[in-house]
C-alpha cells in the first residue's frame, strides 16, 4: 500500500511538473490576438494618426499581427508617406486587406498595399490607378519619345519618376511585381483581385477576415532583421474604431470644406467689422474661422495660397473706396483664383480645391463685388447735394391745405411750402422743385384715378 501511495504521489508530482512546464506555452497559444483597423476613406492626417494608434496598440499588446482593412480612392501624399513609414517601422507584421467586396486600393492605396508585409484582397476588389495628380486634375501620360516642351512638362515628368521609383522600392522590398506597380503609376492600369494575385501584385485572395486569418496562420514574415511566425488561426480580434471626434475631424479635413470655411470666415467677420450693429455675421464668421483653422491645421496648407486669398479680399474692399474703376477687383479675382489653387499642398496623389467649386465661388464673389462697385461708381457720378438742396426732387405730403401756401411733411419734418399748381388739399402728393430759404416750392404729382370696381352679379334666387 505504501508503494502504491508513493507511486501515486510521484505520478501527481510528474503531472504537476509537466503542467508547469507546458503552462506558459499553452497560455501563450490561447492569448494570441490580432488588432484590426479600418481605413475606408480618403488618406489624410486623421487616418495617419489613426494608423499610428493602431500600430501602438498592436505593439503594446504584443499582437501577432496588425490587419488593416483598406478601401480608399487615394489621398494626400504626405499622409500616405507617414502611414507607410509607420507600417515599415512597426514591431509587428502589418497585413493590408483590401476589403470588403467592391472596395478598391487606388492611388495612395496602391502604395500602402505594396508597403504591407502581407497584402491580400477580397473577391470583387481592385487595385491600381496611381498616376500622379497635380493642381486642377490629372496630367496626361507623357510621351517618352517627345522632348519636354516647358517647365511644367519637366516638373510633371520629375513627379512621375519619383512616384514610380517609390512604388518600385516598396514592391521590391516585399518581393512583389515591381514592374506592374510602376505601370500602375505611369499608365494608371488597374486589375481585379484574382488577376492581382496572378501578377504577384498582392500575396493572396481571401473571402473575408476569418478566411484570411486561417490562411495567414503559420506564415513567416521577415521584418527588420527578425522573422515573425503568424499565429492567427483562432486568434482573438481586437478592433480599433475611429472615435466620433476623429470622424468629425475627418469630415472637416477636406480641401473644399477648408476653402469654403475660410471664405465664410473672411466674409462674415469682414461684414461684421464694417457693420458693427449686425452680430449674426460676426458670430457665423468666428465659428467658421475656428473650423477653418482646425481644418487647415490638419491639412498641408500652403501659406502662399492663404495669403493670396486674404490679399484678394483686401483688394475687393479697397476698390470700393478708391476710384480704380474695377482694376483692383480684377486683381482680386486673379489673386483668389491662384490662392484657391495653391491653398492645399496635396503632393502628387490627390487634388486640392475642386476647380469647379473654385470657379463658382469666383463668379459669386467677383460678381457680387462688381455689382456693388458699379453702384458705388454710379453714386459718385451723381451731383453732390447737401442740406436743403438735397430735398429737390423728393416727394412730400400736404399736411395743411396749400392755398397756395401751407405745410408739407417730408423726411420726418414739417416745412412751409408754396404750391405752383394751385390749391391742393391735405394728403395730396407733391414734388419739391426748389428751395427758397426755409420755404419749399412744390408742384402737384399726377394722381391716377382708381380703377372701377367690377360690378357684382346678383345672387341667384
Amino acid at each position: 500500500m505504501r508503494r502504491g501511495a508513493g507511486g501515486l504521489a510521484a505520478a501527481a508530482i510528474g503531472v504537476a511538473v509537466l503542467a508547469l512546464a507546458g503552462g506558459p506555452a499553452a497560455a501563450a497559444a490561447t492569448d494570441q490576438h490580432v488588432v484590426v483597423a479600418t481605413l475606408d476613406g480618403v488618406i489624410d492626417p486623421i487616418t495617419d494618426s489613426y494608423v499610428v494608434k493602431a500600430v501602438d496598440q498592436a505593439a503594446a499588446g504584443h499582437a501577432t499581427a496588425l490587419v488593416i482593412s483598406l478601401d480608399t480612392p487615394g489621398g494626400l501624399d504626405t499622409s500616405m508617406r507617414d502611414i507607410i513609414k509607420h507600417m515599415l517601422g512597426a514591431p509587428v507584421p502589418v497585413v493590408i486587406f483590401v476589403s470588403p467586396s467592391g472596395a478598391r486600393a487606388a492611388s495612395a492605396g496602391l502604395y500602402i498595399t505594396e508597403a504591407a508585409d502581407v497584402a491580400a484582397m477580397a473577391p470583387g476588389t481592385n487595385i491600381g490607378s496611381a498616376h500622379p495628380v497635380t493642381i486642377g486634375g490629372s496630367n496626361p501620360v507623357p510621351n517618352p519619345s517627345a522632348s519636354p516642351s516647358s517647365a511644367t512638362d519637366i516638373e510633371s515628368i520629375k513627379v512621375e519618376n519619383d512616384a514610380a521609383a517609390y512604388v518600385r522600392a516598396l514592391a521590391s522590398l516585399h518581393h512583389r511585381n515591381a514592374a506592374w506597380a510602376e505601370k500602375a503609376v505611369r499608365q494608371s492600369v488597374n486589375v481585379p483581385a484574382d488577376e492581382a494575385v496572378q501578377l504577384q501584385v498582392v500575396d493572396l485572395e481571401s473571402r473575408d477576415l476569418g478566411t484570411l486569418l486561417q490562411a495567414l496562420d503559420g506564415r513567416q514574415v521577415t521584418k527588420g532583421g527578425r522573422t515573425y511566425t503568424l499565429r492567427t488561426a483562432g486568434a482573438a480580434i481586437d478592433r480599433l474604431e475611429l472615435s466620433d471626434f476623429d470622424r468629425l475631424l475627418e469630415a472637416l479635413v477636406d480641401p473644399n470644406i477648408a476653402y469654403l470655411l475660410l471664405l465664410l470666415a473672411i466674409i462674415g467677420i469682414g461684414f461684421w467689422v464694417t457693420h458693427p450693429g449686425l452680430v449674426l455675421p460676426g458670430v457665423v464668421g468666428a465659428i467658421a474661422a475656428l473650423l477653418a483653422a482646425l481644418s487647415l491645421f490638419n491639412l498641408p496648407t500652403n501659406l502662399t495660397g492663404l495669403f493670396l486669398i486674404v490679399v484678394a479680399v483686401v483688394l475687393f474692399v479697397i476698390d470700393l473706396k478708391a476710384s480704380t474703376h474695377g482694376v483692383l477687383t480684377t486683381g482680386g479675382i486673379v489673386a483668389m483664383a491662384l490662392g484657391g489653387l495653391l491653398l492645399i499642398d496635396t503632393g502628387f496623389l490627390a487634388e486640392g480645391v475642386n476647380v469647379g467649386l473654385l470657379l463658382a465661388t469666383l463668379l459669386l464673389i467677383g460678381g457680387t463685388f462688381a455689382f456693388i462697385l458699379r453702384k458705388v461708381i454710379d453714386a459718385r457720378r451723381r451731383p453732390y447735394a447737401a442740406g436743403e438742396e438735397s430735398l429737390v426732387g423728393r416727394t412730400a405730403r400736404v399736411r395743411e391745405r396749400l392755398a397756395p401756401s401751407g405745410m408739407v411733411f417730408i423726411d420726418g419734418a414739417l416745412w412751409r411750402a408754396t404750391s405752383r399748381s394751385g390749391e391742393l388739399d391735405v394728403g395730396a402728393p407733391v414734388r419739391v422743385v426748389a428751395v427758397r430759404g426755409l420755404e419749399l416750392m412744390v408742384e402737384a404729382l399726377p394722381v391716377q384715378s382708381p380703377s372701377e370696381r367690377p360690378r357684382r352679379e346678383p345672387l341667384p334666387g
